[in-house]
């Protein structure tokens, strides 16, 4: 199932590579209007060039600045006259066991994986409102449904996606608006590489080594989500590899 996509304008935030990458690659072989965003230029330029959707479908961003994030949307809705998805895909996961105080790395969560989300709701969000319609596209974990060790401020940011995700679906009624929340498990992407405590990395990167999966399988529940008929609202889809057991 593959309608309702075709012609559709999508934000993607950290578009640059993994989930965000194969989410681009998977909407643009659909038919969609694609604006990326990441901090990788380089890497969001090639991805353009090698997709052909154009120079200005690539733009620099940072999710920690509301403004670069507005800046995004703004540019999509300037370039296709609106917005019919984002999806706040911007995360990093430096697990590490509370003692050892790594608060930079709780800082860096808390801003990139919570604030860039809301950051992404405010910019999407009044332009939606206007055009009303439009899909807002969070993702969540594993981690935002269980916590284990050296994953407790991780977890406290996915569980906070959904919370806020669940509470805008709520809220969003009067405007035609659909909200979804996607919590992948294991897959394939540069989340263990922003692991910086050495002994948790170790563990992380045996963890995805043995149960991983591509990183397409969250562009097909994208698919999935964005695919339905207007009338119909996925508000949340919980994934794993069949192996894993977290």
């Amino acid at each position: 199932m593959t309608q309702n996509i075709a012609g559709k304008v999508v934000v993607v935030t950290g578009a640059s590579s993994g989930l965000g990458e194969a989410a681009v690659r998977r909407l643009a072989a659909e038919g969609a209007k694609i604006v990326m965003g990441a901090r990788r230029q380089d890497r969001l330029e090639a991805l353009a060039r090698d997709l052909s959707l154009g120079a200005d479908a690539a733009v620099r961003t940072d999710v920690t600045h509301l403004e670069q994030v507005q800046a995004l949307v703004d540019h999509a809705v300037g370039r296709h006259g609106r917005i019919d998805v984002i999806i706040n895909n911007a995360g990093l996961m430096p697990h590490s066991p509370l003692e050892k105080l790594r608060v930079d790395d709780w800082n860096r969560m808390i801003d990139v994986n919570l604030k860039g989300t809301l950051y992404g709701i405010a910019a999407a969000l009044p332009h939606m409102k206007a055009q009303k319609s439009g899909q807002i596209i969070n993702v969540s974990s594993v981690a935002g449904h269980k916590v284990g060790p050296g994953g407790a401020v991780y977890s406290a940011t996915k569980t906070a996606v959904r919370v806020i995700s669940e509470g805008l679906r709520q809220e969003v009624k009067p405007y035609n608006i659909r909200t979804t929340v996607i919590s992948p498990g294991a897959v394939h992407s540069e989340l263990p590489d922003s692991v910086t405590d050495d002994e948790t990395a170790k563990a992380i990167q045996a963890f995805y080594d043995q149960y991983a999966i591509p990183a397409d399988s969250f562009a097909r529940a994208v698919v999935f989500a964005m695919s339905q008929p207007e009338d119909v609202d996925i508000n949340e889809i919980l994934f794993r590899p069949t192996a894993q057991v977290y």
